[in-house]
C-alpha cells in the first residue's frame, strides 16, 4: 500500500506540479508572463536585501579562504613535504621541483653565454656542417658580428635536405626567427609560451639587451623530472666523487645541481647564494675576485680549491666539507 500510494502521489505531482503548469504556459506564454510579473516584482522587493546579504557573505567567506590558503608559503610546502618518509627519493625530487617551479627565472637554469655554441652568419657551409656534427645540437643559433647580435636559429632538420649541396650553398636562407627572452622571465611562463608559439629554444638577454645565455624545453622540463639524458649527453654527470666530503666540479655547475648531487643543506649556504647561480659565482661571492690556480678558498666548514682557472672565469673546483 505504502508502496501504490508513493507512485501515485509522484505521479500526481510531476502531473500537476510541473508537466501541466509547463504546457500551459507555453501555449499561453504572453498571458503567463503578464499575469506572473506582479507577483514576481513583489518577491523580488521582499528578498532583495536577504539576497544581498548571502551574496555578501559567501564573497567574505571566499576571500577568507583564500587568504588562508595564501599563508602557506614553497618554503612551508617544502618543509611539509620532507616530513613524508614514505614517499620514494624520486618522486619527493619530482614534488620539490613542482613546489619551487613557479618561482625559479630563466637565469637560474639557463646555458651561460660562454658555453653557447654558436655559428657566425658569414661561416661557409662546411664549416656550419661540421659544427652541427661536432656538437650534436639540433638547434643552434646564428650570430652577425658578436653573439650579441642574434640573427636567429639554424635548426639542422633544415639542413638535412642539402646535406649533399655544394660547398657554396646559400644555408643562411634556412634561418628561423629566434625567439628572446629576459632573465627575469619565470620558467612557468616560457614553458606556456613554447607551448603556445611551438618553439624549443629561446636566447636569453639581459637588461641592456646582450646575449646572456640561452634556455631549452628540455632546461624547463628537468626542474621537475631530473636530469634528461638524450644520445648527445655525457654518460655521468660533470663532477668527480673523490670520497663523501670531497668532490671535483666544473665552475659552471649550478648551484641546484651541486646541492642536489653532494646533499649539502642549501640554507647553510643561503646568505652568500642569493646573487650566485653556479659554483665559481659561489667562489666569487666568498672571493669577492677570481682566484689563482691552486688557491684554497675557506667559508665555514667548506673549503674550494681552485684546480683551473683564467683570467676570465673559473673552470674547475675542488670541494671540501
Amino acid at each position: 500500500a505504502f508502496l501504490i500510494e508513493s507512485v501515485l502521489i509522484t505521479f500526481l505531482l510531476l502531473m500537476f506540479g510541473e508537466i501541466m503548469p509547463k504546457i500551459y504556459s507555453n501555449q499561453n506564454a504572453r498571458r503567463m508572463a503578464l499575469r506572473a510579473a506582479t507577483p514576481m516584482a513583489v518577491l523580488n522587493a521582499i528578498f532583495s536585501p536577504l539576497s544581498k546579504i548571502l551574496v555578501k557573505s559567501t564573497a567574505i567567506v571566499s576571500q577568507t579562504k583564500n587568504h588562508q590558503h595564501s599563508d602557506l608559503s614553497m618554503e612551508q610546502l617544502g618543509e611539509a613535504l620532507s616530513l613524508t618518509a614514505d614517499t620514494p627519493e624520486q618522486d619527493k625530487d619530482m614534488l620539490e621541483g613542482i613546489i619551487r617551479f613557479g618561482n625559479i627565472a630563466v637565469e637560474d637554469i639557463m646555458c651561460p653565454r660562454v658555453d653557447i655554441v654558436d655559428i657566425d652568419i658569414k661561416a661557409s657551409y662546411k664549416e656550419v656542417l661540421a659544427t652541427i656534427v661536432e656538437s650534436g645540437y639540433s638547434r643552434i643559433p646564428v650570430y652577425s658580428g658578436t653573439n650579441d647580435n642574434i640573427k636567429g636559429v639554424l635548426y639542422s632538420k633544415d639542413i638535412l635536405p642539402h646535406i649533399d649541396d655544394a660547398d657554396n650553398f646559400r644555408w643562411q636562407a634556412l634561418i628561423r626567427p629566434a625567439y628572446f627572452v629576459p632573465t627575469s622571465k619565470k620558467i612557468d611562463d616560457l614553458l606556456r609560451e613554447f607551448q603556445e608559439n611551438k618553439v624549443h629554444l629561446a636566447v636569453v638577454v639581459d637588461e641592456y639587451g646582450g646575449t646572456a645565455g640561452l634556455v631549452t624545453m628540455e632546461d624547463i622540463l628537468e626542474e621537475i623530472v631530473g636530469d634528461i639524458s638524450d644520445e648527445y649527453d655525457d654518460e655521468q654527470p660533470n663532477y668527480q666523487k673523490i670520497d663523501d666530503h670531497t668532490y671535483i666540479f666544473e665552475g659552471k655547475t649550478l648551484l641546484t645541481d651541486f646541492f642536489r648531487w653532494t646533499d649539502i643543506d642549501e640554507q647553510e649556504l643561503e646568505d652568500i647564494t642569493e646573487e650566485a647561480e653556479t659554483l665559481a659565482g659561489l667562489v666569487l661571492e666568498i672571493k669577492g675576485e677570481i682566484p689563482k690556480r691552486g688557491e684554497k678558498i675557506s667559508y665555514r666548514h667548506y673549503t674550494f680549491e681552485v684546480i683551473n682557472a683564467d683570467k676570465r672565469r673559473i673552470k674547475q673546483l675542488k670541494v671540501t666539507f
